[in-house]
């Protein structure tokens, strides 16, 4: 099975368990990972035979943006979830990054990552 991999997919959301984050906002990256048959594309060099990456990016973009979750594990799922349904996708691996969360301790990055 090949790889369609898209990383660093960044929108600004209101997600998070504390009041200040659904009030504030951060911003938050996505990395995508997709597998599917690409041969007939690469043979054929036609779009309609693969994903149109713009779209996912797009896609992925909106659905940080819009409604709020608690968890960026739902994030997750929201994003797996539609894709494969929108996009006809047999299997996504998704990671949702959180890197300004709010813990007092320093860190570079949270992220969490589900496979569907």
């Amino acid at each position: 099975m090949d790889i369609i991999e898209i990383s660093g997919i960044k929108g600004f959301g209101f997600h998070g368990v504390f009041e200040e984050e659904k009030r504030n906002g951060q911003e938050f990256i996505v990395d995508i990972k997709i597998n599917r048959d690409l041969k007939e594309a690469g043979i054929k060099d036609d779009l309609d035979k693969t994903i149109n990456y713009a779209s996912v990016i797009e896609r992925v973009k909106d659905i940080i943006e819009t409604g709020s979750f608690n968890l960026i594990e739902a994030l997750a799922e929201e994003i797996a979830a539609k894709l494969k349904k929108e996009f006809l996708i047999e299997k996504i691996w998704v990671r949702v990054h959180k890197p300004n969360a709010p813990i007092s301790i320093e860190f570079q990055d949270i992220s969490v990552t589900i496979e569907r």
